[in-house]
């Protein structure tokens, strides 16, 4: 499929988790475009000020209370924003919450379950909510899907495996969407971003629902040593745009670094499968 939105200037876009890090980032860039943007966060003046920076530089914002873990949240928002800014073109889902680090077996069951509840259903939720409108509309689109690298490589020493599943669900989850969806001009992306300086941990420890076991302590910030090695939020969402402009079906914001990793997963994959072809002879 060729890319169905090579000029996005006068659509409408809507990001989720657009209040922080990667979604502000996305979002500006899209407003950049000449794009309408509604900008959705669970924290409602953090997508404010978001929406508000957008109006700053010229494009038309507003900002909607969202939670992606709610259909009828996401129905709310979906109808609201068709009525004020018409039909929606691009579909960015990037809400997403990481958990404290450790071994998988000291992980809880609420722990699994709230990281899945938003980094995938969140997602497929919000997929959901737009996905009829932009079908009916005809105009050609593009949904987003925030994953992460790893959602692309297991990386065991980092102790985020709950995260590293739901991400790996993500990806998979989008790959298939993207094949759904091609004849209906709607294209699909996986943003598969490197280390970012954002505050994910913390947005996530205080939002944590009573559900879940409630808000956690606030985590210590990023080491200064990783902050000054992470590329900043704003730098992520020119390279979005880009990938929408030439519906890639991944989008990495640190080719250099994921090429040799995910080259030796698969080189891994090959060498068992050769092995077990060899067993057979």
């Amino acid at each position: 499929m060729d890319a169905p939105l090579p000029d996005l200037a006068g659509r409408t876009a809507v990001v989720t988790g657009g209040g922080h890090g990667i979604g502000r980032g996305i979002a500006l860039a899209l407003g950049r475009e000449g794009m309408r943007v509604a900008v959705l966060d669970i924290e409602s003046d953090a997508a404010e000020d978001v929406a508000a920076e957008l109006r700053a530089q010229g494009a038309e914002s507003f900002a909607l209370d969202c939670d992606v873990t709610q259909s009828e949240s996401l129905s709310r928002a979906a109808s609201r924003i068709e009525a004020r800014f018409g039909p929606v073109h691009v579909l960015s889902n990037n809400a997403g919450v990481s958990l404290p680090q450790g071994p998988l077996e000291e992980k809880t069951e609420a722990d699994w379950q709230w990281a899945f509840s938003i980094n995938l259903f969140g997602i497929v939720k919000s997929v959901q909510a737009f996905l009829p409108g932009m079908k009916a509309h005809g105009q050609g689109g593009q949904i987003v899907n925030t994953s992460s690298m790893a959602g692309l490589i297991a990386i065991p020493d980092l102790e985020v495996g709950v995260y590293t599943a739901s991400k790996y669900a993500c990806n998979g989850y989008s790959e298939i969407l993207r094949a759904e969806l091609a004849p209906f001009g709607i294209g699909v992306s996986v943003l598969c971003p490197g280390l970012i300086d954002t505050e994910l941990a913390r947005t996530s420890a205080r939002n944590r629902p009573e559900a879940y076991g409630g808000p956690l302590p606030e985590p210590d910030a990023m080491p200064e040593g990783m902050r000054a090695a992470a590329m900043a939020p704003e730098e992520v969402g020119p390279i979005v745009v880009r990938g929408i402009r030439a519906n890639r079906a991944h989008v990495l914001t640190h080719p250099d670094l994921a090429l040799p990793l995910v080259a030796a997963r698969f080189e891994a994959i090959r060498a068992d499968a050769e092995a077990e072809r060899a067993e057979r002879d």
